[in-house]
């Protein structure tokens, strides 16, 4: 009879850390979008090296999803649009690989919990740098990386706002312009949007390591993150949030989970507690008032319905700029779901949904109150898909912690049916 076969080693946590926790320095560098994919290629490479990985549920029908999108580059419109799709199509093979890696890596260890650290090293990052945007709005400049670029590409709108390192997004020709905390993103919605999926990643964090420094470190910047993300004034960010706190609130009620009731109490007083200090209302009536946002969305959105009668089953590859629209953005962008519609299809767009409500359903067995917490990501993803972009680095942060929230109520689970199992029964002792 042959040997079992050897335990492979575990996986590293430290390329999880380079890649989320050393986010000021990518940004820093003007690396922090195009070495995203560099990064997930080696976390990549540590998978295929390692081999035997286990694939969290409902992988395939992202698969499927990256598949269409593969095959929708056949309807690009020009060899120039080759080099944003290849960008697009490496952020939705990077959220993937990410989440494998997340899946893995927690499943085989006993402390799961370290899994998650990395992420609330960017959720710092996050709190630091929105600071920097808070304090010097109009800092900006140029970056190792743009300088590297050929001048060609460096010039490029689409790779100039990656590359050319900047603080917060405002409008230049303004006479009173509104100042709004963008980095290490390059646009603020990205950052409302990355601020309210990893929130509920450090409430969870805090309920599963009870002591330590990091946890304490944490709490503390629970109150200190919420300046910059208020005056982002991203209202999708702020429906996301309140959706995924109605959820877990009705969860935690209909469960009598007393644990997840009293942090969701403190979290909205916290926020409630801040609106005292930032009029966050009237900023957001005063940045509706003195914009067309509104307006252009809607154009874009009934340009997209309507284009995409003439292919839809595998769009148009990539957004387009053309003269039938009065907003300055391509059509096909302002939301991930219109740029998923536009851009690769409706079957794209079924599998794109598809894999966040298969996300929700699966994360929602969770029965801790970590666990709970972690299950309102995807929910907060579904909210933003119709208004925020997810083809940048946000998509790898719901992965990461989808992935996590996944082996969790995994091993919740296995706990729940060892528990239920009767115990062996005991073999008397024969008598010599």
């Amino acid at each position: 009879m042959s040997p079992p076969p050897p335990t492979p080693p575990r996986l590293p946590l430290w390329p999880l850390s380079l890649m989320f926790g050393l986010v000021p320095v990518w940004w820093l560098l003007g690396a922090f979008y195009l070495g995203w994919p560099l990064l997930g290629a080696l976390l990549l490479a540590l998978l295929l090296t390692r081999g035997r990985v286990p694939l969290p549920p409902a992988a395939g029908i992202w698969l499927l999803f990256l598949a269409i999108v593969l095959v929708s580059a056949t309807q690009l419109s020009s060899p120039a649009s080759l080099l944003t799709f290849a960008l697009r199509l490496a952020f939705y093979v990077t959220a993937l690989v990410v989440g494998v890696y997340v899946y893995a890596a927690a499943r085989e260890r006993a402390d799961l919990v370290v899994v998650l650290a990395p992420l609330c090293a960017f959720w710092f990052a996050l709190v630091v740098l929105g600071w920097l945007g808070v304090l010097v709005p109009r800092l900006a400049m140029t970056t190792p990386v743009e300088v590297l670029l050929p001048a060609g590409v460096a010039r490029t709108p689409f790779i100039q706002d990656m590359v050319h390192l900047a603080t917060a997004e405002y409008s230049a020709r303004s006479l009173n312009p509104i100042y709004r905390p963008a980095a290490p993103f390059a646009y603020t919605n990205n950052y409302g949007s990355a601020y309210a999926m990893t929130l509920p990643c450090v409430v969870a964090f805090a309920m599963l390591r009870r002591r330590g420094l990091l946890r304490w470190a944490l709490l503390a910047s629970l109150p200190l993150s919420l300046a910059p993300a208020f005056l982002t004034l991203n209202r999708a960010m702020f429906l996301s949030l309140g959706a995924g706190l109605a959820v877990l609130g009705v969860r935690a009620s209909l469960r009598g989970n007393v644990r997840v009731a009293a942090s969701i109490v403190g979290v909205v007083v916290i926020g409630a507690l801040a609106t005292l200090f930032i009029p966050i209302t009237d900023l957001i009536s005063k940045r509706v008032d003195s914009s067309d946002t509104n307006t252009d969305r809607l154009s874009l959105y009934t340009e997209v319905i309507r284009r995409v009668q003439e292919s839809p089953w595998l769009g148009y590859g990539a957004p387009v700029n053309v003269d039938t629209v009065s907003a300055a953005a391509p059509i096909g962008t302002q939301g991930q779901l219109w740029m998923v519609l536009f851009s690769h299809g409706v079957p794209a767009l079924i599998c794109f949904l598809a894999w966040f409500l298969a996300a929700a359903v699966i994360c929602a067995r969770a029965t801790s109150a970590a666990g709970q917490w972690l299950a309102v990501v995807p929910v907060v993803c579904l909210v933003q898909i119709p208004f925020y972009g997810m083809a940048n680095q946000n998509l790898a942060v719901a992965f990461f912690a989808v992935a996590f929230a996944m082996a969790l109520s995994e091993r919740e689970r296995l706990s729940r049916l060892a528990a239920l199992r009767p115990p062996a029964p005991r073999t008397a002792a024969v008598p010599a």
